[in-house]
């Protein structure tokens, strides 16, 4: 677990907020964020005694992360053994300078380089069998606003963007 929590404060400078080990459970937890969990986004990492290895599955797409320098964020993770799956350049078709990157774990994140960010910790890309259904949940379950839809046929997916309001 300390190289995660490691991986996490070295390359995107964040906090360990508390951490605690429930030995009769056989797991220890790890919170890391920007600030007081009450009020900030926090990662929760979880370690189950004996178990080295999970299998992410594919719902799961990436976080995604400000940061004010695209260029040397990709370095710092070089450096710290993370894994870049995508060099640093603009989005396709726009001017915003982005890269990905995973964890030692295999986690991925989207660096996008937009700074300051009042939250770094700024989306979660999650892929879904019913878009309408799920862009309903949302807005309904958490009071998030949809701000827009991309269709992108190429890579056989629509884009819906959440935030909060």
């Amino acid at each position: 677990m300390y190289g995660g929590c490691r991986f996490y404060i070295e390359c995107f400078g964040m906090k360990l907020l508390r951490k605690r080990d429930i030995p009769e459970e056989r797991y220890t937890n790890a919170f890391l964020g920007y600030g007081p969990e009450d009020s900030r986004f926090v990662i929760e990492l979880t370690y189950n005694y004996g178990l080295d290895q999970y299998d992410i599955g594919t719902a799961f797409g990436y976080f995604g992360k400000a940061v004010e320098d695209v260029v040397k964020t990709v370095e710092l993770i070089k450096v710290n053994g993370g894994k870049v799956t995508r060099e640093p350049g603009p989005v396709k078709g726009g001017t915003t300078v982005i890269a990905f990157v995973e964890d030692h774990d295999g986690y991925k994140f989207e660096l996008i380089e937009r700074w300051p960010a009042p939250e770094p910790l700024c989306q979660v890309m999650l892929r879904v069998g019913n878009l309408d259904r799920s862009i309903k949940f949302y807005e309904k379950a958490f009071g998030m606003e949809l701000l827009r839809t991309r269709d992108n046929p190429e890579y056989k997916v629509n884009i819906s963007l959440d935030a909060e309001p």
